[in-house]
C-alpha cells in the first residue's frame, strides 16, 4: 500500500491519539504513526515538528528535555488535560466527516 500525505488537520488529530499511549519524543511519535497505520501514514519531519510546537503553544500538551537511551536529550512530550478533551472533540468530528465520506463513495 502506498504512503498517504496526512491531510490537513489531521496530524493534530494523530499527534494528540499517540500521546495517549504515553510520553514520547518527536522521532518516536512519527514511528507510532507509521506503525500503527501498517506503512499506510508517515509523518514529514517538516511537518510534524512544526505540529508539536503548536499543539504545545495551544496548551494540548508539554514537553520537557530528557536523557535519551543513546546518552543524548530529547524533547518528551506528554498529554495535557486539554490535549485529552480536544482529542476527544477532534476524533468526533472526523468520524462524522469519515461517515459522510463512505455515504457519498457508496452512494449508487
Amino acid at each position: 500500500m502506498p504512503k498517504t500525505d496526512l491531510l490537513q488537520g489531521t496530524l493534530d488529530l494523530l499527534i494528540l491519539k499517540i500521546l495517549t499511549l504515553g510520553p514520547n519524543h518527536g522521532w518516536g511519535i512519527a514511528n507510532r504513526i507509521t506503525q500503527i497505520s501498517r506503512d499506510g501514514l508517515q509523518a514529514s519531519q517538516g511537518s510534524l515538528y512544526p505540529a508539536l510546537h503548536r499543539l504545545e503553544l495551544r496548551g494540548d500538551m508539554l514537553s520537557e528535555m530528557v536523557p535519551s537511551e543513546n546518552n543524548r536529550r530529547a524533547r518528551v512530550y506528554r498529554l495535557t488535560p486539554a490535549g485529552r478533551r480536544r482529542l476527544q472533540t477532534e476524533a468526533a468530528s472526523w468520524e462524522q466527516f469519515a461517515l459522510s465520506m463512505r455515504r457519498i463513495l457508496t452512494a449508487e
